[in-house]
């Protein structure tokens, strides 16, 4: 008797939680689908195949011009004006260069194993939400978390690679304050977190952030302000090699 009922009440936990896990993940979707439509809709998206922001930066009292070209899933640089000295870096999905000129550097250097798996997720120009079940994902509902003064919901994106990042939705404009991520920093982890603001729309029938607060190792970030926002411009993969 007392094994029959001890089954039972197994039986009974495991229903609440498959189902709570359930409800948890059709809540999710349910934010997630509000954030796509609020950002222009899912096929305005799966059409982004590259993606050009051009802007400044300020860090640690230097205006740096930057230009992040997105190659959807084929390759990311980042150009780097500082000093009169162009700097960049490069990702693929199989290796990645840096070349720093301002910090020294005469020729371009490898990025490790490690700092490629990390940041290989940032190839997707569509971002990780869109479309993301089809993309291998999973999602979670986390509750709600103050951002600001603002009770943002949390989700949780559990991204194919194995790695996972955090999203804070404002639950009256539905786009995306904040997002973080737990990245590989001088050989130890370390939370890192994005801000994002001034949501407008492109022509393209996409809206994104023209501000971004942009992590730059443990308690170190610099805003990124974006004077232009180019979708689908022709970009010649050539680029995605060092030049010297």
């Amino acid at each position: 008797m007392k094994k029959t009922l001890l089954l039972s009440l197994l039986i009974v936990a495991s229903f609440s939680f498959a189902t709570v896990k359930a409800q948890t993940a059709n809540e999710a979707d349910d934010i997630i689908n509000k954030h796509v439509d609020a950002i222009g809709g899912v096929e305005n998206w799966k059409k982004v195949n590259s993606v050009v922001q051009t802007g400044t930066m300020m860090v640690q009292g230097l205006n740096l011009e930057l230009v992040v070209t997105t190659l959807n899933n084929k390759g990311m640089r980042q150009d780097i004006i500082a000093m009169g000295m162009t700097n960049y870096m490069i990702l693929t999905p199989t290796a990645g260069w840096r070349y720093f000129p301002i910090q020294g550097q005469q020729a371009a250097e490898a990025l490790t194993e490690d700092d490629i798996k990390d940041a290989v997720d940032g190839l997707d120009a569509q971002g990780g939400l869109v479309d993301y079940k089809a993309k291998g994902h999973t999602v979670e509902f986390l509750g709600k978390e103050d951002v600001d003064g603002t009770e943002c919901f949390k989700i949780k994106l559990n991204l194919k690679s194995g790695k996972s990042e955090t999203y804070y939705i404002d639950p009256k404009t539905y786009y995306v304050v904040k997002s973080s991520r737990v990245m590989k920093a001088n050989g130890q982890e370390a939370e890192m977190t994005t801000g994002y603001s001034n949501y407008q729309k492109l022509p393209e029938g996409i809206t994104v952030p023209m501000s971004l607060s942009i992590p730059l190792g443990p308690g170190m970030n610099a805003d990124f302000s974006i004077a232009k926002f180019e979708v689908n411009k022709a970009i010649d993969e050539s680029i995605f090699k060092p030049s010297n």
